[in-house]
């Protein structure tokens, strides 16, 4: 269920602040592990690395993305194919 229009969107203070600071020009690189924060239109143009569980994905924001999370924009998980061909084994010469 989504959030209540009357609460807002949940953006983590401390990342906007980061953001704040980085339109004026102040922080290079933004790092975030907030990834339940909503997207707002102030981060479009940005590139914020985003936390995966193990490193720091960079989203660089754009307008389509605004109303979304952080977080679905930094994949958690990696596909690695599902079983495919096993090699036969080869017959014993014996």
């Amino acid at each position: 269920m989504p959030r209540s229009t009357k609460k807002g969107p949940y953006v983590k203070e401390s990342l906007l602040k980061k953001v704040q600071r980085a339109k004026r020009g102040e922080l290079k690189e933004i790092k975030t592990w907030s990834r339940a924060s909503m997207i707002t239109p102030e981060m479009v143009g940005l590139t914020i690395k985003v936390h995966n569980g193990k490193t720091h994905v960079p989203v660089y924001i754009v307008e389509n993305m605004v109303g979304h999370k952080l977080g679905e924009f930094a994949p958690t998980r990696t596909f690695r194919g599902h079983g495919g061909m096993k090699k036969k084994r080869a017959p014993s010469l014996t």
